[in-house]
This record gives C-alpha cells, sequence and structure tokens, in this order.
C-alpha cells in the first residue's frame, strides 16, 4: 500500500458550475468554498500531512476586473472566519505564489500564516498568483545570483515547496485534462486524476475513491 504524504489539487470548474445553476460565476466560487471545507476534513482523517490547493494563476489576472474583485473579497471573508478555527485544529496555512495582492489582503495572508506557522496536524499550501513557469525561472536566477550550481537538488530548494515533499497525487475536476502551469517541476512522479465533476460537486466519496484507487497503484519510479 503506497504512503500518501501529498496532495495537490485543481480545483476547476466552479465558474462553469455557477453558470449552470445560478447563472453566476460569483455564486460558484462561493460554492466552491464549501467544498473546500469538506476536502480538509476529509484529508485530516486519512492522516495526510500536506494538501495543496491552487485558487489563483498567474494566468488568472486576465479575467474580469469584477470577478477578480469578488474572489479576492471571497478569500478575505474566508480567512477572517475560519483561520481562529484552522489554527484550533492545528492547521498551518503557507502561501506558495507571488503576493502581489492588494494591501488589505496581503495583511491578512501574512497574519494568517503568522498566526499557525507552528502547527503540525496539516499544511495547506494555498496557491496564489502561482505560475509554475515563473516559479522554475525565478529559481534559477537565485542560484545564479548566488553563484551556485544548477543541479536538480538546488533547484528543488529555491522553490516555494522548498522543505515540502513532491505532491503523491495531482487531482484536477472541472472535465479538463491539464495540468495548466500548476507545479510542474514537483509533479514529475506524481499520479495524476481528472475528474469529470465541477469542484463544487466534488465529494468526500470521490476524494476518498482517489485516495484508495492511489493505494493499490504499482509505483515503479522508471524500474521494472
Amino acid at each position: 500500500m503506497n504512503p500518501l504524504n501529498h496532495v495537490a489539487i485543481i480545483m476547476d470548474g466552479n465558474g462553469r458550475w455557477g453558470l449552470k445553476h445560478t447563472n453566476s460565476r460569483n455564486k460558484g466560487h462561493r460554492a466552491g468554498l464549501n467544498t473546500v471545507e469538506k476536502i480538509i476534513k476529509t484529508t485530516i482523517k486519512n492522516q495526510i500531512p500536506y494538501l495543496t490547493l491552487f485558487a489563483f494563476s498567474t494566468e488568472n489576472w486576465k479575467r474580469p476586473r469584477s470577478e477578480i474583485k469578488y474572489l479576492f473579497k471571497l478569500l478575505e471573508k474566508f480567512l477572517k472566519n475560519k483561520i481562529t478555527n484552522l489554527n484550533k485544529n492545528d492547521i498551518k496555512l503557507k502561501i506558495i505564489g507571488e503576493k502581489n495582492f492588494p494591501l488589505k489582503l496581503n495583511k491578512l495572508l501574512k497574519k494568517s500564516e503568522l498566526l499557525t506557522k507552528n502547527n503540525s496536524k496539516l499544511q495547506i499550501n494555498l496557491a496564489l498568483n502561482y505560475g509554475s513557469k515563473k516559479e522554475i525561472v525565478n529559481a534559477i536566477r537565485t542560484l545564479n545570483k548566488n553563484n551556485k550550481k544548477i543541479t536538480e537538488r538546488n533547484i528543488s530548494g529555491e522553490l516555494y515547496t522548498k522543505h515540502i515533499p513532491d505532491p503523491d497525487v495531482l487531482i484536477r475536476t472541472g472535465k479538463t485534462n491539464r495540468l495548466s502551469n500548476f507545479l510542474l517541476w514537483q509533479i514529475s512522479y506524481s499520479e495524476i486524476f481528472f475528474s469529470n465533476k465541477f469542484w463544487p460537486d466534488f465529494t468526500e466519496a470521490d476524494f476518498i475513491k482517489i485516495i484508495n484507487k492511489y493505494r493499490k497503484i504499482k509505483r515503479n519510479f522508471g524500474e521494472i
């Protein structure tokens, strides 16, 4: 049975779910938060120490300004309402990506990270303003600046995810079978699962089904 230390999820399909059910992309984003809470609880129940959630990519800035503004307000509200509870449940929050957000949101993100930094039951890595290609380029630039050799180990040590094990499992919901510039370096040997469900429809049972399937996979890592 394969050990499972880290699950990464591309939470896709919120907007399309919202248009289908409520004629509002924003309501789809709000509905997706309910799924986030359910998956966090299921992750803890299954004793998985790391969960990475792709919430906002560097490419998402191309979306309508009104939708971006709503997403940021939704995130602010979620952190204000939930961060104390996350802290009480021994959950650590880490932001991966470039923190180029409005001042109010940046302060809230830093405060949330600081409050939960010593927690150890579960680490949630929230990918915000995240792009994997840029992450890798920045890592190489840092190595060059510090006159360090370009090796796999050194590149890994300059990524946002340094000190975090690479994902064992990557899940993408939303009927889309692509990686969308997410953790391209880190998922080189991850088992990838695509779900046809939009993120708000993704259930604890769906999550557990994938976990169970992963545990039975024969992982060779290049060997026979």
